[in-house]
């Protein structure tokens, strides 16, 4: 990580494996999260005029411009290194960067189950909806492992299936032969160049996928993802933000709205296209855990996430949804 001139201990951080983000809120305000949590180190990085000097330095490494004009960016750095930086006056308290570190190796589903993530029950559940081609989505919180979690199921996609993989950058480690990246493009200086994941999920249905992964669903290409999905492509997969399974139609309907979807156009291609949602969140003891496999059913035109498994104070068990999501798991 030196290739990023960042101070020595900064960049021990970095290169730690258990850590996911480093947090700087000051000088002397450095948090990192990771697998035990979100903890405060004591850790000096100067003045606030070095955080500033520093936050600068990366952006231009960057190709990217952060000054009084331009008081906020957010850069794609070696290494897979996510930094999002803001400077005064928008951050009056003093400038604040915050790094995101995506792993070059991912881990498998036999990993996260012997993490805590998951049970061996659910671990089963999760590989039997990936072999059974249904159509899911990963939700869950920023920081919950969403990513990690996708990339373990679709590297368990056999061998003889193209997938293609669309993002904003490139997070998703896929240990999979045959499966092609797509990544999304903002615009230059003067407004022009710009490539959005709806043009990337249309793009894709000319590539011949067997099945479309796409890093994060969080805006109108839900349009086009939800259309992909009612037209073959089984086995396809997302991301999704939402705080519970139970929130995942609401959030949708929003998404939709965003392409100018109704909320019932919304929820019958929704019903139709996706199978599952798989929701992550933290425990008190900091670790990510699937707390949730969730059947997505329609009744008149309200969409709703039933848990068919779910994780309680006496450990995983079946819930309401479980006879739906069988019947998805035999259908397909």
């Amino acid at each position: 990580m030196s290739v990023l001139q960042v101070p020595v201990a900064l960049s021990a951080l970095l290169e730690d494996p258990q850590v996911t983000d480093v947090l700087v809120n000051g000088p002397d305000a450095v948090w990192v999260d990771g697998a035990g949590g979100m903890r405060r180190l004591a850790l000096h990085l100067g003045d606030a005029a070095a955080v500033r000097a520093l936050a600068q330095r990366l952006a231009a490494q960057a190709g990217r411009r952060l000054d009084d004009a331009s008081p906020m960016v957010d850069a794609h750095l070696p290494g897979g290194i996510r930094m999002h930086a803001v400077v005064p006056p928008v951050a009056p308290g003093g400038p604040l960067i915050s790094f995101r570190v995506f792993r070059r190796e991912g881990m498998t589903l036999a990993d996260l189950e012997a993490g805590g993530t998951v049970d061996s029950w659910g671990a089963q559940l999760l590989a039997g909806l990936v072999a059974a081609r249904v159509n899911f989505v990963v939700s869950g919180a920023t920081g919950a492992g969403k990513t990690t979690l996708l990339s373990a199921l679709i590297s368990l996609v056999g061998h003889d299936q193209r997938l293609v993989i669309i993002e904003e950058a490139q997070e998703i480690i896929a240990s999979h032969p045959h499966c092609v990246r797509l990544e999304a493009r903002g615009a230059n200086a003067e407004g022009r160049g710009l490539v959005t994941l709806t043009d990337l999920v249309r793009e894709s249905l000319r590539m011949r996928p067997d099945r479309i992964v796409l890093g994060e669903c969080r805006g109108p290409e839900v349009r086009e993802v939800l259309t992909a999905l009612n037209t073959g492509h089984e086995g396809s997969a997302a991301t999704i933000h939402a705080n519970s399974c139970e929130d995942v139609p609401a959030r949708l309907a929003a998404l939709g709205s965003l392409a100018g979807l109704d909320q019932r156009t919304v929820a019958v291609q929704a019903a139709a296209a996706l199978g599952a949602v798989v929701h992550l969140g933290r425990g008190p003891d900091g670790i990510r855990r699937v707390q949730a496999i969730a059947a997505l059913q329609l009744a008149g035109s309200e969409l709703s996430a039933v848990p068919a498994w779910s994780l309680g104070p006496g450990g995983a068990g079946p819930g309401p949804g479980w006879a739906a999501l069988a019947q998805r798991l035999d259908r397909c």
